[in-house]
């Protein structure tokens, strides 16, 4: 079978950054689904694996998370797909990925795919959506207000995957008031388009933007990107005994006495824990992105795919990765085909 591959950590510029490698056809057992597939999207986080050593014992690494597929065959264990289901998932961090034509996935990190959309429009979805579930629904719990700004959330980079899906969720689901950062026109207009009922520009200082609007201060903070850089901002304008929310990987770390003074809490998200370290509440994956398909197939969520870059190949992952790690993307560029 086709898939994509990298052999040695290192910029995407690089000649063999990505390769075209020819593997063997996996075989379903236990939990398992092998699943065809048909359209993939591209996530920061394939950027960052791409750059780390391979793991051990390997030569080659397929990277990959966010796919669409067809069922192809089924492990002995397997409860909930049968072979032709459409399927949609963001894999494993711990397994090969889905840069590849046929996939080997657990079927509790698995849902059934929206029926209303796309192949490749479903494709932009399972990554972000469950890291935006997770964090407003597990982690933050903004079903439980906090004393004071609990209506109120920030949402730093709403213009990037996860931040798209997260105001989508947010007004499908609650009733809180979503400000957004975004620094350009078009992207600006990108999220005020998902449903965010304020707009301010990350590239100045936040706190004072956030007063400006008379609010009150957030007692709600999802920061997507660049924490470190607005970090000392966000505690500002935060209200006392809040909530931040983090998924990025901070350089310098962050000063957590900061904090302290307010009892602001810090949660960190990270969609792959439940399936890296096998957890009990596994399923819970499946359940979610059959949730997200539900209110997709409902109209109240739709997908935040921006453009089809082409086929799943080197060349134009090659051009992907490139893009995402500009800074400048908006929403979820997805491949389909072999």
């Amino acid at each position: 079978m086709k898939a994509i591959a990298y052999t040695q950590p290192g910029p995407i510029d690089a000649d063999n950054s990505l390769i075209n490698v020819e593997l063997d056809k996996p075989t379903p057992t236990g939990r398992d689904i092998l699943v065809n597939v048909s359209a993939v999207s591209v996530n920061p986080v394939d950027t960052k694996v791409r750059q780390r050593p391979l793991p051990e014992g390997q030569s080659q690494w397929v990277l990959g998370y966010d796919a669409v597929g067809t069922v192809d065959a089924v492990g002995d264990a397997v409860e909930h797909f049968r072979v032709g289901d459409k399927v949609y998932y963001a894999g494993s961090i711990a397994r090969p990925g889905t840069n590849s034509e046929f996939h080997l996935v657990d079927e509790r990190i698995v849902g059934h795919k929206p029926k209303t959309l796309s192949d490749a429009e479903a494709a932009a979805l399972p990554l972000t959506a469950i890291t935006a579930y997770e964090m407003l629904f597990d982690r933050l719990n903004v079903s439980r207000p906090t004393p004071e700004g609990g209506n109120v959330i920030l949402v730093v980079g709403g213009a990037g995957g996860v931040g798209s899906i997260t105001i989508q969720l947010l007004r499908a689901l609650t009733d809180m008031t979503v400000i957004a950062t975004a620094s350009r026109p078009e992207t600006q207009d990108w999220v005020k388009e998902l449903g965010a009922q304020h707009v301010i520009d990350h590239r100045k200082p936040l706190a004072a933007q956030v007063a400006g609007l008379g609010l009150g201060a957030p007692g709600f903070v999802f920061s997507t990107t660049m924490t470190d850089a607005h970090y000392d901002q966000i505690v500002e304008l935060m209200a006392p005994q809040g909530r931040l929310g983090l998924i990025d990987d901070p350089a310098d770390g962050l000063n957590i006495m900061a904090l302290k003074l307010k009892a602001i809490s810090l949660h960190w998200e990270m969609m792959f824990t439940r399936s890296l370290f096998g957890t009990p509440d596994i399923d819970a994956q499946r359940k979610l992105l059959d949730e997200v398909a539900a209110l997709v197939d409902a109209g109240s969520i739709k997908t935040t795919v921006t453009d089809v870059a082409g086929k799943i190949d080197a060349a134009t992952l090659k051009e992907v990765h490139a893009l995402i790690e500009s800074g400048n993307a908006k929403g979820k560029i997805v491949l389909e085909g072999f």
